[in-house]
């Protein structure tokens, strides 16, 4: 089969044959018809993220496909199934603490790599072969539209956020990146969710304008100053009542102090989920303050991507209507065409545009 690998960080990928992989127990093979590539994906190829992914390997996270084989332990699955292919790999064998892997992206911990020598390629190829419970079924979905479904994959890392703090609908909810790729996505998440006001802090006024006329009323942008106490007086008054939770997605490049200025907005009692890159590639830590969390009752959390279930309720709020993948626009290149996407994929990261590639 025909596959893009990255032999080596700070190259260009390469088309190449390889042998097309081969099924296990507790497995399925998908033909990838759809496959996002991310917006920082340069980043990580680069090698500037530093990312666990060890050359040579098929990189790619997340994918939209149909079912070619399964293991002989599913019970659902048939060949010709609509699928999305989870790129979340969890360790099977500890299910209090199990080990997370992004396949064909990334790995953490010595439990994690090992996964991963295993669970290696992702999804830059015309098949890939996942865990069973990777390949969430999603009903019928007309060819054409596979690269559009491919938001999800970004928008279930927002989704998982929201989940995670229990959001609720009527509630205000302030995303700390929102201008960004995963931040916006997270707006149209909440709003879907049916919060009652969504607050997007940002420094580009022209990103937040254009925000605010995809939205309306249900949004309320700030434009930040970088004065602390400045910022966090804009965003609760932009709230007109309590800001209930605070969700940050900001980037590997954005400094501590946003995201600290951004939480410090909740109220008393509020909760903030942390599911950033403030500080992975160093810089200064949060530094929030103990008496202020303590005295406030304030809950902070910290997520890293999303739980199994999070698939299934996402795709159904786009299957009531109630989230709108219309919203992004889709920018589509052939798998030979892989390197010319990473680039349009950088210079296209704003919010509401998608980068996929079609095997």
């Amino acid at each position: 089969m025909k596959a893009a690998v990255l032999e080596s960080f700070g190259n260009p990928l390469s088309i190449q044959d390889v042998p097309p992989p081969i099924l296990g127990t507790g497995e399925v093979i998908v033909d990838v018809v759809a496959a996002p590539v991310l917006s920082y994906a340069s980043e990580v190829f680069s090698g500037a993220r530093r990312y666990l992914l060890p050359p040579p390997v098929i990189p790619g996270c997340g994918a939209i496909g149909r079912v070619r084989e399964t293991g002989p332990d599913a019970a659902w699955l048939k060949p010709g199934d609509w699928v999305f292919c989870d790129p979340t790999v969890r360790s099977r064998d500890n299910a209090q603490s199990p080990e997370i892997v992004l396949q064909g992206w990334s790995a953490r911990g010595e439990g994690g790599q090992k996964i991963q020598q295993y669970h290696l390629n992702g999804s830059f190829a015309e098949q890939i072969r996942v865990p069973t419970e990777n390949a969430v079924a999603m009903g019928d979905i007309d060819p054409a539209e596979a690269a559009a479904w491919c938001a999800i994959n970004t928008l279930l890392v927002a989704y998982g956020g929201l989940l995670a703090m229990e959001l609720k609908a009527g509630e205000n909810l302030l995303v700390s990146g929102a201008t960004g790729n995963f931040g916006s996505s997270a707006v149209l998440a909440a709003l879907a969710m049916g919060v009652s006001k969504v607050i997007a802090p940002g420094r580009n006024p022209r990103v937040l304008q254009e925000l605010r006329k995809r939205f309306g009323s249900r949004i309320e942008t700030v434009t930040l100053s970088g004065v602390a106490d400045e910022d966090i007086s804009a965003m609760k008054s932009a709230a007109e009542g309590p800001i209930d939770a605070v969700l940050d997605l900001l980037p590997p490049s954005a400094p501590a102090s946003a995201a600290r200025n951004a939480i410090m907005s909740v109220r008393p009692y509020g909760r903030a989920v942390l599911m950033g890159g403030v500080g992975m590639l160093g810089g200064d830590d949060l530094a929030l303050p103990y008496p202020w969390i303590m005295r406030n009752l304030i809950t902070i959390k910290g997520q890293w991507m999303y739980e199994p279930q999070a698939v299934y309720t996402l795709v159904g709020l786009i299957r009531a209507g109630l989230l709108d993948l219309s919203h992004y626009a889709v920018t589509e290149f052939a798998l030979s065409d892989i390197n010319r996407a990473i680039t349009h994929a950088a210079e296209n990261s704003g919010p509401f545009k998608l980068t996929v590639i079609r095997p």
